[in-house]
């Protein structure tokens, strides 16, 4: 099936799950706690009356829909996502439901759950089977690193540019195993690096005994922004050559790239790829999705309460915020609707313009690479004779919102986004040029 087949047919759809996990044969209708004729899987739809449309062609009408002051100039709000009018109104219905009849609401949450995988399909271009939910990043992570089935002898070759949660992930799989971790420096300078570097330093860093390759898309701690693509094409034709007990599994943390680049899943060439939703996407907080090309190389950690079938047997078992993972669907609703090319190109454009203009001052040297192919909507920069967090001091005085990357070297971080403007931008270069 070609991409845009796969985008175009997957809507929210159901595979009847509440009926093979609700207690009703495949023959019997599933329960239902909505009005007679209503759908119980409908989300903010059903409540939404009282949150306006919006204008998906209007920023400002875009803007409008997050209730985040407009005395600030919100350059963090893709660390953790606030919600938009329809998601919140989504997690409004959905609780109401579960305080009104917990035991039926949750028999209606199999059908919502999978719509909720329609949907994350739909938008990443792939196939619902293929996709787990989880409630965050560090969560998929453990998922894909937990589950593969390693040996003492074999390598898991990873950088030196990763989160914290990818790093103890990787120890945590090596004293399971006995698999050895082995890290690559993929830059030496950020904001010069390029694709063919960044591609060449890790497949030469590629051993006999690599079977894993656990990378970070864009890395939060530079913006630089990793070509997936042309890395997985590569070891691609590693894996030809090799038995297929001795292949390479690859595994992505996607979270600052994931609705921050606009690309299909499967065109990303990885294996596994784990992301949060509640960053670039703007879904609800504590959602997360991984996107499995063939989920055989794992096996689960936790049992799951989603059925046997795939994507679902890896999405972990236990109650969640229900209302929170079931009103998902509206984030996905929100890009789709604006279009996740123009909100993609809306980040980049004003990514680009910030770092020309601060690239401009004297004492602010830019980290992040100016080529778009290398980077994303993260934007890191050192200011001179000042640390980090006390530039966010500064800035947040100056009507701008910023953060500091927590590494052991630390910058300066500004995230453009859809919640801000190019107005933004320019008032966060005047800011910024002020504090040296």
């Amino acid at each position: 099936m070609t991409t845009s087949t796969r985008r175009t047919v997957l809507g929210v759809g159901l595979l009847g799950g509440a009926g093979l996990l609700g207690g009703c044969s495949a023959d019997e209708d599933p329960p239902t706690s909505a009005p007679p004729g209503a759908d119980p899987t409908t989300t903010a739809s059903a409540s939404a009356g009282a949150v306006p449309d919006f204008d998906p062609d209007d920023w400002a009408s875009v803007r409008a829909q997050f209730p985040l002051s407009t005395e600030l100039a919100q350059f963090a709000a893709f660390v953790l996502s606030p919600h938009t009018a329809q998601v919140s109104a989504a997690i409004a219905q959905h609780r109401e439901r579960l305080d009104q009849d917990t035991d039926q609401a949750l028999h209606n949450g199999y059908e919502l759950e999978e719509a909720v995988r329609h949907a994350a399909a739909s938008y990443a271009g792939a196939m619902p089977e293929q996709i787990a939910l989880t409630d965050s990043t560090t969560m998929g992570i453990a998922i894909m690193y937990g589950g593969l089935d390693l040996a003492p002898d074999d390598e898991i070759l990873t950088t030196t540019h990763d989160f914290f949660s990818t790093e103890d992930a990787l120890r945590l799989a090596s004293k399971r195993t006995g698999a050895r971790v082995r890290r690559v420096t993929l830059y030496d300078d950020p904001a010069t690096t390029s694709v063919d570097e960044l591609t060449t330093r890790l497949v030469d860093a590629v051993g006999p005994r690599t079977r894993v390759v656990a990378l970070t898309w864009v890395h939060s701690s530079t913006g630089v922004r990793l070509p997936i693509a042309e890395i997985g094409a590569a070891l691609a034709d590693i894996n030809r050559r090799r038995d297929k007990a001795d292949r390479i599994r690859f595994c992505v943390d996607g979270v600052h790239g994931f609705a921050a680049v606009d690309t299909d899943l499967p065109d990303l060439e990885c294996d596994f790829l784990a992301t949060g939703t509640h960053k670039w996407l703007f879904g609800p907080r504590g959602t997360g999705i991984v996107w499995g090309r063939d989920w055989d190389p794992l096996t689960e950690l936790i049992p799951t309460f989603s059925g046997p079938y795939e994507g679902a047997r890896l999405s972990p078992g236990g109650y969640h915020d229900f209302e929170h993972r079931w009103a998902l669907n509206e984030a996905f609703a929100f890009h789709e609707r604006i279009g996740r090319d123009r909100v993609v190109t809306r980040t980049v454009e004003q990514a680009t313009a910030l770092k020309q203009g601060l690239a401009e001052i004297d004492g602010i040297t830019v980290i992040t690479p100016a080529d778009p192919e290398v980077s994303a909507g993260i934007v890191c920069v050192d200011v001179r004779d000042l640390p980090p967090a006390n530039a966010v001091l500064e800035l947040r005085a100056l009507g701008i919102v910023a953060s500091a990357t927590p590494y052991q070297r630390s910058y300066l971080r500004l995230g453009p986004s859809i919640v801000t403007s190019p107005e933004e931008v320019d008032r966060a270069v005047a800011a910024v040029a002020e504090l040296v």
